[in-house]
């Protein structure tokens, strides 16, 4: 669907069904780069067993207007004008990489906004190689190939994904629909580099929080995930065993039982 916030033209994937106001909202936000494709399988089932969902391109990447936002703190801002220009009361938000620290700043900063929190390969930190991040700076398709080959644990470079059509690696070529390495994943990847808040937004989380690890995840290892879940109160672990960082992809399936579990408890319908 598309909608306007801010004077900017907006895609969210609903998963599939009308996004409806009134029943209990599910708001999916992509890490750098991406787009709503990645939640491709959560967001279909979601959709389908009572929920509305909306997962949401951020500017300048997917089909939304451009261009892309520069800072965390502005990319937490603009969830919560998205959820009031739908007026949506409150919303469980759930987010992966960078899409965890942007949601982890919707969650400190607009409490009565966020019923809960779903956080997977999440960090209070995520400093960026600098070649990699040259690289995306550059507009070097090379950043795409070294970013997908570095988030995937061994399954992912299998194959085998649970949506059929879709491959692991070659996701990442969602990064160019309608716009640019330079323009989406540059900025995205300097704005990741620039962020030094995460663990004083942590601290302001009140709403209950699930942080979803991967055992091998090499971009975001599972004790910087565990330090993070120890700044947030009410919060709670789930590790997968032989995952990468791309859990929402190499694992999609048991990615969505834990998200199901955990929301229809903290978000029942």
């Amino acid at each position: 669907m598309k909608f306007k916030v801010n004077n900017k033209e907006i895609f969210a994937s609903t998963g599939g069904q009308l996004f409806d106001k009134n029943k209990p909202v599910i708001f999916f936000v992509h890490g750098s780069g991406l787009s709503h494709i990645t939640w491709v399988l959560q967001t279909r089932y979601f959709a389908f067993h009572g929920y509305s969902v909306l997962a949401v391109d951020l500017p300048g990447h997917g089909y939304s207007e451009g261009p892309a936002l520069k800072s965390m703190e502005e990319m937490g801002d603009w969830i919560a004008d998205v959820i009031d220009s739908l007026e949506i009361k409150e919303a469980s938000l759930v987010g992966h990489s960078q899409g965890c620290l942007v949601t982890m700043e919707t969650a400190s900063r607009y409490p009565e906004k966020v019923k809960s929190l779903s956080l997977m390969g999440g960090a209070g930190a995520i400093p960026m190689n600098t070649e990699l991040l040259s690289l995306a700076e550059k507009g070097d398709p090379k950043a795409v190939d070294l970013m997908m080959d570095w988030a995937h644990g061994p399954a992912g470079h299998f194959g085998g994904h649970a949506v059929p059509g879709l491959h692991h690696i070659n996701i990442g070529g969602t990064i160019v629909i309608n716009g640019s390495i330079k323009d989406a994943l540059g900025v995205d990847f300097r704005a990741c580099d620039n962020y030094k808040a995460g663990f004083k937004a942590a601290a302001k989380i009140k709403c209950p929080t699930i942080n979803i690890l991967g055992e091998y995840d090499r971009m975001i290892p599972i004790k910087e995930g565990k330090k993070l879940a120890a700044c947030i109160s009410n919060s709670e672990v789930e590790i997968i065993p032989k995952c990468g960082h791309m859990i929402l992809l190499e694992e999609a399936d048991q990615a969505l039982a834990i998200l199901k579990k955990f929301i229809k408890k903290n978000h029942p319908l």
